[in-house]
């Protein structure tokens, strides 16, 4: 199933599928417990991110070209860090560059394909890890790179985290429309030119195994949010580097899911 959030005219928050031209088909349930269709098409008056998570866990450097780029050695193990589950971003919102990433520019964009897990995941082994996956989304991990390397004290996560910095949508798949996470293709455009182009086969850590590492002696609640990583062609290894400023458009599209469209604007606009 391809599902939706969305609010209606009175700013009330739905769930719906069958989404076409403004208009959705209604669900009624709740997004972990199971839906049923109600078959009433309502009008969409704005998408929102599909879900408000509960945490999100992020992958670096997990794209084999991506690694290449950078010049960095092929890690041991999956490499961690967390985003503010505050920094979801709605399908259309701008993304709004902190005065602090103005001057100097240093917000990046990163195509990401984003796991949903579904319901409580511990000590998960890969071969089981997909049944505990309710969904597949797109995500654009937006990153402050001079915060990221430089003002966390070598933590990433102040970086990752302003406000507007983590737009995901703009539908939900259902794991049993993706069978194979590993087949997807990713892109990113920035005022239509194509950035990045890669393919989830090139993850240095598929999701199965990420989901196993995560879950080791710890609980993933419902609603938890992976980003499993970008492909090659970020915006700081390129010459000259090109980040992020106002009055762009950039897109993120993974096969099967849909394009993710924001703008971007500044925080004193």
């Amino acid at each position: 199933m391809r599902i939706i959030r969305f609010a209606d005219k009175n700013g009330e928050d739905y769930y719906g599928h069958n989404y076409r031209d403004g208009i959705a088909t209604l669900l009624e349930g709740r997004l972990f417990d199971g839906f049923q269709d109600t078959g009433q098409d309502v009008r969409v008056e704005k998408l929102l991110a599909p879900l408000q998570p509960t945490a999100i866990l992020c992958i670096g450097l997990n794209y084999h070209e991506h690694a290449r780029e950078t010049g960095a050695e092929l890690p041991s193990h999956p490499v961690l860090f967390m985003k503010n589950p505050a920094s979801v971003n709605h399908p259309g919102d701008p993304i709004i560059l902190p005065r602090s990433c103005l001057d100097p520019l240093q917000a990046d964009y990163e195509a990401e394909l984003a796991v949903v897990i579904g319901k409580p995941a511990k000590d998960v082994t890969a071969s089981e890890a997909l049944d505990y996956v309710l969904g597949y989304t797109a995500a654009n991990d937006v990153s402050a790179r001079r915060w990221q390397k430089h003002g966390g004290a070598g933590q990433w996560v102040r970086g990752k985290s302003f406000d507007t910095f983590c737009p995901l949508g703009p539908e939900l798949i259902t794991s049993d429309e993706i069978p194979d996470p590993q087949t997807l293709q990713l892109r990113c455009t920035l005022n239509n030119q194509v950035m990045q182009d890669g393919n989830t086969s090139d993850m240095i850590f598929s999701v199965a195994r990420i989901i196993e590492f995560l879950s080791e002696s710890t609980t993933l609640l419902p609603g938890t949010v992976i980003l499993t990583g970008t492909p090659s062609g970020v915006g700081f290894v390129r010459e000259p580097p090109v980040y992020l400023k106002p009055g762009d458009v950039v897109e993120i599209s993974v096969e099967h899911i849909g394009a993710l469209t924001s703008p971007v604007i500044s925080e004193k606009e």
